[in-house]
């Protein structure tokens, strides 16, 4: 969704709708209204989705599990739904969610796909321990912001530089050290 316009249903309808027009690839709707400042409905989610052809999934990060229940029930079956919200995903997976687009997979990819296989087979208790192994870093990556959090974790993992795009930072001594102790207990 467009950022800082807090545009109204009908608005996003349209802007996506002006995407969809202008390729032939496909489309997945990214419903974040904690960085956007407007929620799409269910309602909204469901028009694109049976009206737009190449609309083909959402990466849904309301975190209002009612509503993304209202799109699951009422989806078009080749519909995906997928979890933005990492500490949300356990349960969003026991709901039928189709998958995920993660902060905390890009540091532990091979764990949190493990998390999600295990949950698209119905063995919710196995995905759980991974589940609670996991919450406490999901919730230490956002304390001051993403992508500054995994990419201090990438950085301890020496896959990146800790270094951020400005009028991003990396994160304080003090978080940085907390999410290094949270590290050693995966």
């Amino acid at each position: 969704s467009p950022y800082y316009n807090k545009p109204t249903q009908k608005g996003l309808e349209l802007h996506y709708r002006a995407i969809a027009a202008q390729t032939n690839l496909p489309i997945i709707l990214y419903n974040v209204p904690g960085r956007t400042g407007v929620n799409m409905t269910a309602e909204t989610t469901l028009k694109l989705a049976n009206e737009v052809i190449n609309v083909v999934a959402i990466k849904e990060a309301s975190g209002n599990l009612n509503q993304q229940s209202y799109i699951l029930r009422d989806r078009p079956e080749d519909f995906l739904v997928l979890t933005g919200d990492d500490g949300l995903t356990m349960p969003q997976m026991a709901m039928g969610f189709d998958g995920a687009i993660s902060v905390v997979g890009n540091a532990y990819p091979k764990l949190f796909s493990e998390l999600i296989e295990l949950a698209q087979q119905g063995n919710l208790a196995e995905a759980q321990k991974i589940h609670l192994k996991l919450i406490e870093i999901i919730d230490n990556l956002f304390i001051e912001g993403n992508p500054a959090g995994v990419k201090a974790v990438l950085s301890m993992m020496g896959i990146v530089k800790n270094v951020l795009r400005l009028p991003l930072a990396p994160v304080s001594d003090g978080t940085y050290a907390k999410l290094e102790r949270l590290m050693k207990g995966i």
